[in-house]
């Protein structure tokens, strides 16, 4: 099985998405009480993070792929 790139931006996603189903769910429930107003406008400002943090990822490893030569060793700076 092929091993995959660890992917930052989806793991902000996957606990963004799980925080609102969570904070959803305990208001339905009864056990807290959160403004209905409020959760949607958290969502997007957690897409916006994952977003951010997926363009930093890729900016890195195109940095660190320019930085290494054909053979995989590093070039030296300077």
């Amino acid at each position: 099985m092929a091993r995959h790139d660890f992917e930052p931006g989806r793991l902000v996603i996957g606990l963004v998405l799980l925080g609102g189903g969570l904070a959803y769910l305990a208001a339905a429930d009864g056990r807290w009480h959160i403004p209905s107003y409020l959760l949607l406008p958290v969502l997007a400002g957690g897409f916006c993070l994952a977003g951010l943090v997926s363009s930093l990822t890729f900016a890195v490893r195109r940095r660190r792929a320019r930085l290494t030569d054909r053979d995989g060793r590093p070039e030296p700076l300077g």
